[in-house]
Protein backbone atom coordinates (compact mmCIF):
# COMPACT_ATOMS: atom_id res chain seq x y z
CA UNK A 1 0.00 0.00 0.00
CA UNK A 2 1.34 3.12 -1.01
CA UNK A 3 0.41 6.80 -0.75
CA UNK A 4 2.19 10.43 -1.88
CA UNK A 5 1.17 13.30 0.02
CA UNK A 6 2.18 17.09 0.76
CA UNK A 7 2.26 18.86 4.03
CA UNK A 8 -1.20 20.25 3.24
CA UNK A 9 -2.35 16.62 3.08
CA UNK A 10 -0.96 15.15 6.67
CA UNK A 11 -3.67 15.51 8.08
CA UNK A 12 -5.75 13.09 5.72
CA UNK A 13 -2.59 10.74 5.76
CA UNK A 14 -2.81 10.69 9.12
CA UNK A 15 -6.05 9.41 9.24
CA UNK A 16 -5.48 7.43 5.94
CA UNK A 17 -2.77 5.03 8.31
CA UNK A 18 -4.73 4.83 11.13
CA UNK A 19 -7.41 3.59 9.20
CA UNK A 20 -4.74 1.35 7.52
CA UNK A 21 -3.87 0.18 11.26
CA UNK A 22 -7.37 -1.02 11.91
CA UNK A 23 -6.84 -2.78 15.51
CA UNK A 24 -2.95 -2.98 15.31
CA UNK A 25 -1.24 -0.78 17.92
CA UNK A 26 2.43 -0.56 17.20
CA UNK A 27 3.70 1.48 14.02
CA UNK A 28 7.24 1.57 13.23
CA UNK A 29 8.17 4.56 11.18
CA UNK A 30 11.48 4.00 8.63
CA UNK A 31 12.93 6.57 6.98
CA UNK A 32 16.75 8.70 6.77
CA UNK A 33 17.11 11.56 8.39
CA UNK A 34 14.69 14.11 7.69
CA UNK A 35 12.30 12.32 5.80
CA UNK A 36 9.51 13.39 7.87
CA UNK A 37 9.05 10.82 10.59
CA UNK A 38 8.49 13.35 13.47
CA UNK A 39 5.98 15.22 11.18
CA UNK A 40 4.19 12.33 10.39
CA UNK A 41 4.01 11.48 14.56
CA UNK A 42 2.43 14.89 15.55
CA UNK A 43 -0.06 14.70 12.58
CA UNK A 44 -0.99 10.77 13.73
CA UNK A 45 -1.33 12.16 17.35
CA UNK A 46 -3.55 15.35 16.58
CA UNK A 47 -5.60 12.29 14.58
CA UNK A 48 -6.24 10.92 18.20
CA UNK A 49 -7.24 14.28 19.52
CA UNK A 50 -3.70 14.85 21.45
CA UNK A 51 -3.47 17.97 22.33
CA UNK A 52 -0.31 17.76 24.40
CA UNK A 53 2.95 19.73 22.86
CA UNK A 54 4.54 16.63 20.73
CA UNK A 55 8.34 16.53 19.15
CA UNK A 56 10.86 14.24 19.23
CA UNK A 57 11.95 11.85 22.03
CA UNK A 58 15.44 11.37 21.24
CA UNK A 59 17.27 12.35 24.00
CA UNK A 60 14.26 11.40 26.48
CA UNK A 61 13.59 8.11 24.17
CA UNK A 62 9.92 7.95 25.30
CA UNK A 63 7.00 10.61 25.32
CA UNK A 64 3.60 9.79 26.69
CA UNK A 65 0.79 11.80 25.46
CA UNK A 66 -2.94 11.91 26.88
CA UNK A 67 -5.08 10.43 23.87
CA UNK A 68 -8.75 10.88 24.35
CA UNK A 69 -10.46 7.47 23.93
CA UNK A 70 -6.60 5.64 23.74
CA UNK A 71 -5.72 6.84 26.68
CA UNK A 72 -2.36 7.22 25.94
CA UNK A 73 -0.20 7.19 22.93
CA UNK A 74 3.84 6.55 23.32
CA UNK A 75 6.43 8.60 21.36
CA UNK A 76 9.39 6.39 20.63
CA UNK A 77 12.50 7.20 19.01
CA UNK A 78 14.90 4.68 19.33
CA UNK A 79 18.07 6.41 17.16
CA UNK A 80 20.33 7.08 20.52
CA UNK A 81 20.00 3.25 21.35
CA UNK A 82 22.92 0.95 20.55
CA UNK A 83 21.06 -2.71 20.30
CA UNK A 84 17.78 -4.68 21.58
CA UNK A 85 19.66 -5.20 24.93
CA UNK A 86 19.54 -1.33 25.93
CA UNK A 87 15.92 -0.70 24.40
CA UNK A 88 14.95 -3.49 26.75
CA UNK A 89 17.06 -1.93 29.56
CA UNK A 90 15.11 1.42 28.77
CA UNK A 91 11.89 0.24 28.75
CA UNK A 92 10.67 0.05 25.46
CA UNK A 93 9.42 -3.40 25.58
CA UNK A 94 7.12 -2.39 28.25
CA UNK A 95 5.60 0.41 25.96
CA UNK A 96 5.61 -1.79 22.79
CA UNK A 97 3.49 -4.57 24.77
CA UNK A 98 1.06 -2.02 26.90
CA UNK A 99 -1.97 -2.41 24.98
CA UNK A 100 -1.72 1.26 24.11
CA UNK A 101 -0.62 2.85 20.54
CA UNK A 102 2.86 3.07 19.95
CA UNK A 103 4.80 5.03 17.61
CA UNK A 104 8.48 4.34 16.89
CA UNK A 105 11.21 6.09 14.95
CA UNK A 106 14.19 4.27 14.00
CA UNK A 107 12.87 1.02 15.19
CA UNK A 108 15.76 -0.73 12.83
CA UNK A 109 17.99 0.16 15.94
CA UNK A 110 15.71 -2.94 17.55
CA UNK A 111 14.09 -4.83 15.48
CA UNK A 112 13.84 -8.21 17.64
CA UNK A 113 12.00 -6.45 20.24
CA UNK A 114 8.46 -5.59 17.99
CA UNK A 115 5.34 -7.75 18.10
CA UNK A 116 4.83 -9.57 14.81
CA UNK A 117 1.67 -7.62 14.15
CA UNK A 118 3.66 -4.30 14.26
CA UNK A 119 3.27 -2.25 11.02
CA UNK A 120 5.77 -0.60 8.90
CA UNK A 121 5.47 2.89 7.27
CA UNK A 122 8.44 3.55 5.08
CA UNK A 123 9.03 7.04 4.12
CA UNK A 124 10.71 8.94 1.50
CA UNK A 125 11.31 12.18 0.59
CA UNK A 126 10.54 13.01 -3.00
CA UNK A 127 10.56 16.55 -2.92
CA UNK A 128 10.97 19.99 -0.65
CA UNK A 129 7.21 19.32 -0.40
CA UNK A 130 5.99 15.59 -0.88
CA UNK A 131 6.86 12.38 0.88
CA UNK A 132 6.01 8.74 -0.25
CA UNK A 133 4.90 6.68 2.22
CA UNK A 134 4.50 2.51 2.10
CA UNK A 135 3.01 0.58 4.12
CA UNK A 136 3.53 -2.86 5.29
CA UNK A 137 3.69 -5.82 7.42
CA UNK A 138 7.45 -6.53 7.98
Amino acid sequence: MEKVFSLEQLPETAQWVWEQAGDIKVLALHGEMGAGKTTLVHALCRSKGVTDVTGSPTFSLINEYAAPGSGRIYHLDLYRLRDEEEAIYAGVEDCLYSGYPCLVEWPEKAPGIFPPETLHLYLEPLNEGSRRLRIGRN
